[in-house]
């Protein structure tokens, strides 16, 4: 899987690693043929004026929030056609992560990780817009973050 990365607001080489293997693990665990040439997502880290201005422009809420998801697919039958997945795009906010991960009491690095799972199974038609789906993605995300050990 390709990460394409926007040129400002970069992380760690070791944090970027991190968050592309989490993405390969979804995939994985989701049984979705890739390699290192076969997929993509695009990851822009932006600053909370930013997040929030996307977050007010695109789901009507003038907030300032964690990450957000751009699925290039509406579901899994259009992504069965496609020999190559460019999956869609995920805008984390790095100062919004710091403040959740010492909020929740674990480092930054696992909370980077979470958004991008969390991203990831977005980009993959899941959602937690009711709590039986919340339920089906949150389980799939704890299997991920297990699987690479990077647990709570």
């Amino acid at each position: 899987m390709v990460l394409e990365l926007n040129e400002e607001n970069l992380q760690s080489e070791e944090l970027l690693a991190l968050m592309k293997r989490a993405g390969e693990t979804c995939l994985f665990c989701e049984n979705i043929p890739h390699d290192d040439s076969s997929a993509e997502v695009s990851v822009s880290f932006v600053t909370p004026g930013e997040i929030q201005q996307i977050n007010r422009e695109y789901r009507d809420k003038d907030s300032v929030t964690d990450v957000l998801s751009f699925p290039q697919y509406e579901n899994r039958e259009e992504m069965a056609e496609e020999e190559y997945l460019c999956l869609g795009d995920v805008i984390i906010c790095p100062e919004r992560a710091e403040e959740q991960a010492e909020e929740y009491g674990h480092s930054y690095t696992r909370e980077m990780v979470y958004l991008m799972v969390h991203s990831m199974f977005h980009l993959l038609g899941y959602d937690h817009m009711n709590e039986e789906d919340k339920k089906i993605m949150r389980a799939k995300e704890e299997k991920v973050m297990t699987f690479m050990e990077i647990e709570r």
